[in-house]
């Protein structure tokens, strides 16, 4: 494995493991809020609960989410110090501003975890909303980034020089729209999904008090309205990607679709394997005019393809996979939340079928496939470029030694630290018991 790979595997190993956390983080201060605000409404004390316990997850997955974050910025220090040098001149600043994010996040969660009792509900509502509405900003900024990789704006570069650097016209940069709005509905998708997923292994478990039967009922209904709305919303952020690779980056749009022939009426590709030699998807299904369709929103319209771009420029083509298991499992818990809700409105008096908990017990574990093929879809889609036609990743990556070494280190200290985070999980609700939440009541 040549150093290149070395780096983009160990940066990306870890850009992975962080990215569960922070995407649980973004998404259960959401549902804290929405629990809050129903308990406000309903005076139901069960939602109070929902909102203690899953506070609790929250503080345990930070516990994880801070330091895994910390060493992604320190892996791209030291993986790509040419990229590096490059944000520093140009794109810093969601980097600056992250950092007040996350201070409000930290604050109000504070706030929130140790005064919760002595708040009322309007007071926990305020606090919690900031919590969410830090630790949804601190994803956008850093998305601001990634963004700006595919559409790189707001300065020129004369002579080896950076010059008319425009700090906000690079954070405005065409990609962030839509690249921003489609990594936040995904983090809330995804969340929804993993509650949805431990909500129907305990309703499945049985041996329940009819107390709790009540609660989980509860709790998976909100995760299911949020899934199902955000299962949709994500849809149609991915379908404003998709125009804005159009628009921006037709050469990861053709890799994604496979794609060879510039063309009016181009077809989307399902499944099946590019061959360059053969100019098209070996293997797959194709639907008419449809990516035409989606791309400009006529079947008429021209879609661009990998001929018109040199070989050297292509994106490897095993993204044509990656997209489609990502539009895949979005297509599924699209299904899946929508028919568990649409069973719930006719039968809503009756106990969760044994065969829809069956259904809904793996929808978190797609879900969270789902969420990293995306954002392994979105680095590797843009290869051989760090900074599309500006730096190729080859320029950027670091020429030491010994990345091999460091890669197994670190990968040894994810998995510990995943076995270590699921302990600790269990052994905190495992001491204290759902039972046990049913004494406490909380002030309205």
């Amino acid at each position: 494995m040549d150093n290149v790979l070395l780096a983009r595997t160990l940066f990306g190993s870890s850009l992975a493991f962080h990215i569960i956390f922070a995407t649980l983080g973004v998404g259960l201060t959401l549902m804290i809020l929405i629990a809050e605000v129903v308990r406000l409404i309903t005076k139901d004390n069960d939602y109070a609960i929902l909102a203690r316990r899953w506070t609790k997850g929250v503080a345990i997955l930070l516990g994880v989410a801070i330091p895994s974050g910390t060493i992604v910025g320190v892996m791209m220090s030291l993986t790509f110090p040419g990229f590096i040098e490059v944000v520093g001149q140009v794109i810093a600043l969601p980097f600056a501003i992250e950092i007040f994010a996350f201070f409000v996040e930290a604050l109000f969660l504070s706030i929130y975890i140790y005064a919760a009792n002595r708040l009322s509900s309007t007071m926990r509502i305020i606090s919690v909303f900031f919590v969410a509405l830090g630790a949804t900003a601190s994803a956008v900024l850093i998305t601001n980034v990634q963004a700006w990789m595919n559409t790189p704006t707001g300065f020129e570069f004369v002579d080896g020089q950076f010059t008319n650097v425009q700090p906000w016209q690079a954070v405005l940069n065409p990609a962030f729209s839509y690249t921003a709005v489609h990594v936040v509905s995904s983090a809330y998708l995804t969340t929804a999904f993993v509650v949805i997923s431990v909500g129907a292994y305990r309703l499945l478990r049985g041996n329940l008090s009819e107390k709790e039967v009540s609660y989980y009922r509860k709790g998976l209904m909100i995760a299911l309205v949020l899934g199902a709305a955000t299962s949709i919303w994500t849809a149609s952020t991915g379908h404003k990607a998709a125009v804005g690779l159009h628009n921006y980056v037709p050469v990861k749009l053709a890799a994604a679709e496979g794609l060879f022939e510039t063309q009016s009426h181009a077809p989307l590709a399902i499944m099946g394997t590019p061959d360059p030699e053969a100019n098209r998807v070996v293997g797959g299904i194709e639907i008419p005019g449809m990516l035409s369709w989606l791309a400009t929103g006529s079947t008429d319209g021209v879609v661009i393809g990998l001929n018109e771009f040199p070989r050297e420029d292509w994106p490897p083509l095993f993204v044509h996979t990656l997209f489609n298991v990502m539009v895949g499992i979005g297509t599924l818990l699209i299904g899946l939340s929508v028919g568990a809700l649409f069973w719930w409105i006719l039968y809503r008096k009756k106990p969760y079928p044994t065969w829809l908990l069956l259904a809904l017990v793996p929808s978190g574990a797609f879900a969270l496939i789902g969420m990293e093929t995306g954002w392994i879809f979105a680095c590797i889609g843009r290869q051989p470029w760090t900074i599309m036609n500006f730096q190729r990743t080859a320029d950027a990556a670091t020429a030491s030694g010994n990345l091999g070494f460091i890669f197994v280190l670190f990968i040894s200290l994810y998995l510990l630290l995943l076995v270590i985070t699921a302990l600790v999980m269990r052994f905190y609700f495992h001491r204290n018991p759902l039972s046990n939440e049913f004494q406490v009541t909380t002030s309205v």
